[in-house]
């Protein structure tokens, strides 16, 4: 790989999350029942909607993208800090690194559009109800998300075509447990500053503009039901509040990671543990603990499969 980017540097090292032995063990076991949760929560739901025909629409099509988009999100990440924990020489090859940085972002973009596409569902599911059938039509379900891959494929490309062809040559420590642009980038050997204002723009401060758009779509759908209906507004609200946490949840660390990023290596830490972790393992419970088709349908795919046997 160094003879192919003129690079000296061949691998990475990763920072390491904890120092003793009792806070090994103890993230070990919390990201290991986290990832188990992520994957047994995503493809519950993915499988759910697949094999029960009440839940073959839109906003649950959907949803079951956005769920393995979580779980690819995760899967980025989370096994190599699992396996790292314990490992005195957290390195990770230039080829990996690359690779980890590509599908992050990537996986990233996806769903930052799958969020909006959302958005659009709700929108016309509470404010063209009668209408929505032909809006939200299956066409128009499967141009969204292969919108929303587009999207993410070229976001993470722009940025990968810079980077993966800059001169490393010398300090090769990443500063944290996974490999990033904003970071890999400032250990080139070259004035980086264009580069790194590129990265902000494309990931920074794309995410707080979608991030404030879909918090500002949100408020626009409520308001237009109060206008209509002020006894609707309360379960508009319980609609939307799953969404809207999940909004939260999803850009708010982003924001802080690639626009301010912290000076310390601790916050960092906490807010991309965040994103990989505590985020995609909530997903599936606020989904499925605050929609009643959800657990209604999880109900009857449970009842076939207990019958089955």
């Amino acid at each position: 790989m160094d003879q192919v980017n003129g690079s000296v540097v061949t691998e990475f090292v990763l920072l390491g999350l904890a120092q003793s032995l009792g806070m090994q063990s103890f993230l070990f076991l919390f990201f290991t029942l986290f990832y188990v949760g992520i994957i047994l929560g995503n493809l519950f739901i993915v499988f759910t909607v697949i094999f029960d025909s009440h839940l073959h629409s839109p906003m649950y099509i959907l949803l079951a993208n956005l769920s393995l988009i979580d779980l690819g999100l995760s899967s980025t990440t989370v096994p190599r800090m699992i396996s790292d924990l314990f490992s005195d020489c957290k390195i990770i090859s230039f080829h990996n690194c690359m690779v980890q940085m590509f599908f992050i972002h990537v996986m990233g973009g996806v769903e930052m559009v799958l969020l909006i596409a959302m958005a659009y569902d709700r929108y016309t599911a509470i404010c063209k109800p009668l209408h929505y059938l032909t809006i939200m039509s299956p066409q128009m379900c499967v141009l969204l998300i292969v919108a929303a891959w587009t999207i993410g494929m070229i976001h993470a490309v722009f940025q990968f075509v810079f980077v993966i062809n800059l001169p490393f040559c010398g300090p090769n420590n990443v500063g944290s447990f996974y490999c990033d642009f904003p970071r890999v980038i400032k250990l080139a050997c070259m004035d980086t500053y264009r580069l790194e204002f590129v990265v902000i723009a494309n990931s920074g401060f794309i995410s707080m503009g979608t991030f404030f758009f879909l918090i500002i779509s949100y408020i626009f759908i409520l308001v237009s039901v109060r206008k209509h209906s002020s006894k609707d507004l309360s379960k508009a609200f319980f609609t939307l509040s799953a969404h809207i946490t999940v909004v939260v949840l999803f850009f708010i660390p982003c924001m802080f990671l690639y626009v301010w990023p912290f000076p310390t290596k601790s916050l960092d830490t906490f807010f991309s543990i965040v994103d990989f972790v505590v985020t995609p393992v909530l997903n599936p419970a606020i989904y499925t603990l605050r929609n009643r088709d959800m657990k209604v349908a999880m109900r009857r795919l449970s009842g076939k499969v207990i019958s089955s046997r």
